[in-house]
């Protein structure tokens, strides 16, 4: 697999841990009423799923396929902006 296309798997486990955490918010809302308690929870497991995301590196440069400049974004690059490597060629990685 390239870099490229795990990162994409990473981007996606993201987005469901996202829905875990609203429906499981929701759920303890109902059920036990508002609690501060269900929040924390869910950010710890959203901060816990997400720390991979500093592994997804470009194989030539080592520059985050996540970040754009000093932002965070939730979609990996495709090409890399430092040294324009296609990271979702087979031997980019």
């Amino acid at each position: 697999m390239t870099v490229y296309s795990l990162a994409v798997r990473h981007a996606r486990l993201m987005g469901a841990a996202m829905l875990a955490a609203f429906l499981f918010v929701i759920t303890i809302d109902r059920m036990i009423g508002h609690t501060s308690w269900a929040f924390a929870a869910a950010i710890i497991m959203l901060v816990l799923v997400n720390a991979r995301m500093r592994l997804f590196n470009c194989p030539n440069c080592g520059k985050n396929l996540f970040f754009r400049g000093i932002f965070a974004v939730p979609w990996p690059n495709r090409t890399c902006t430092k040294c324009g490597l296609e990271l979702d060629k087979k031997d980019a990685g």
